[in-house]
């Protein structure tokens, strides 16, 4: 089970003063348990693990064999919280070079409506042609411009290929359950779909539709996913004393080092396979926590790869910052540093080492380097990248981000900031209804 330490924060604040959240903890645990605060018509997560039915799953897992044995490739349309919950798992359960191989034991997954770039999407489409592909179309509104964009494409694309009736069979909505654009195209075409929650918004999604069937289509065991959300899901429950309840004090740490002005959080990793957890974290407290010109910036860095670049910025800069490092405890394979009988570079004194001492030897030496240069650190073990070790994480990010959000005053369940940058694209493409803004905007051009 993923367990934190905050030793590494204690000297720049003390724990009597993170101690001193509990009573404001349990104020926000029971906010969130009873719905009494802002943002409570976007709670379907909290419970969502334990919710989750045999039944459920079972047509998940058959729809994803269905895609795995007539696919040889299947495309992921999302953005935001559409995908970076099923990257995020499938990036860390990945062999790193599956892709590469000749024979694959399953689909090759990418991802597209995340970006409006030409040449990714002309590339992608290129890369497309003459394979048997489908794709998990994942929109509750199916207007998204990015995501709508790209499944234009990719329908057509796939229709063209593999002939309307084929199409049906390895296209999947993933949207409401009775509105919206992506809703009727699914109906119309008799599309197999999942519903989007109404009271689960897309970056606490990844427990939903939205995140399973991409990760099981990746060929990842989604039962055992949903297990370890349950497990932690219990383990930060409102019932949980403060002091034993690793997600609280996360939320009350944070809140704490905010206080004495450390404004930006950043998340470390020593695998580079966690990459995207990191992604799917900064979306999750960066859209949960910046509004009301408050929020700490959520930022992330790969190590030790990152410590050749941002390193000295870290160990030197302004003092603003703490660092979140996961820490994986267990490899999942065993790589030893050979001898060499020249030694020209050095490295003899490793031979016999598992490359992952070297790794944790650079981790402990990092966290010591940083914090005698003024940064604290608190520290997240899981035991191994498994299903269930990603899904506790998945889930103590998650209920973390509900407290914190909380004990900083905002609603962590809204986004209203995320439509401005839509409003003025639409009035400069000269969508209709937005003539006023666009006679507007251009005036301002």
């Amino acid at each position: 089970m993923i367990s934190l330490n905050i030793e590494k924060t204690l000297g720049f604040i003390s724990k009597e003063s993170v101690a001193a959240y509990e009573a404001e903890v349990k104020a926000a645990q029971e906010a969130l348990e009873k719905g009494t605060r802002p943002g409570n018509d976007f709670l379907g997560w909290l419970h969502l693990p334990s919710s989750i039915t045999e039944e459920h799953l079972a047509d998940l897992k058959a729809t994803a064999q269905t895609l795995r044995e007539n696919c040889e490739v299947v495309v992921v349309a999302g953005i935001g919280g559409s995908y970076l919950g099923a990257r995020a798992v499938i990036e860390a359960l990945s062999n790193s070079f599956s892709w590469l191989q000749e024979k694959k034991d399953a689909p090759v997954i990418l991802y597209a409506g995340h970006n409006i770039g030409e040449d990714y999407l002309y590339e992608l489409t290129e890369y497309l042609k003459g394979k048997k592909f489908g794709v998990i179309n994942i929109s509750k509104s199916g207007t998204t411009t990015e995501t709508a964009l790209a499944f234009r494409l990719l329908k057509k694309q796939c229709e063209d290929q593999r002939g309307k009736e084929v199409a049906k069979k390895v296209i999947v909505a993933i949207t409401d359950a009775k509105k919206g654009a992506a809703r009727v195209t699914a109906d119309n075409e008799g599309y197999k779909s999942f519903i989007i929650p109404d009271n689960v918004g897309g970056r606490f999604s990844v427990l939903t539709p939205v995140g399973l069937l991409p990760i099981a289509v990746a060929g990842f065991d989604i039962d055992k996913l949903v297990a370890g959300a349950v497990a932690m899901e219990k383990k930060c429950g409102a019932d949980t004393p403060f002091a034993e309840n690793p997600a609280a004090i996360y939320a009350a740490t944070r809140n704490e080092l905010y206080k004495q002005g450390k404004k930006i959080e950043i998340l470390v990793n020593f695998n580079p396979k966690l990459h995207y957890v990191s992604e799917w974290w900064k979306q999750l407290y960066g859209e949960s926590e910046g509004k009301e010109n408050k929020g700490i910036f959520p930022a992330a860095v790969d190590f030790s790869t990152d410590l050749h670049s941002m390193g000295q910025w870290i160990q030197e800069g302004e003092r603003t910052i703490f660092e979140t490092v996961i820490s994986v405890a267990n490899t999942n394979h065993k790589l030893e540093v050979p001898t060499d009988a020249e030694n020209l570079d050095g490295l003899n004194f490793l031979a016999g080492k598992r490359v992952d001492e070297v790794n944790k030897m650079a981790e402990l030496g990092t966290q010591l380097a940083h914090v005698d240069g003024g940064v604290p650190n608190l520290r997240i073990v899981i035991p191994a990248l498994t299903e269930e070790s990603i899904g506790a994480l998945l889930y103590f990010f998650e209920i973390g981000c509900g407290i914190s959000g909380y004990l900083l005053g905002v609603n962590p369940f809204n986004q209203p900031g995320v439509e401005a940058y839509k409003k003025n694209m639409f009035a400069l493409l000269n969508k209709p209804g937005y003539e006023a803004e666009s006679k507007a905007i251009r005036a301002r051009l």
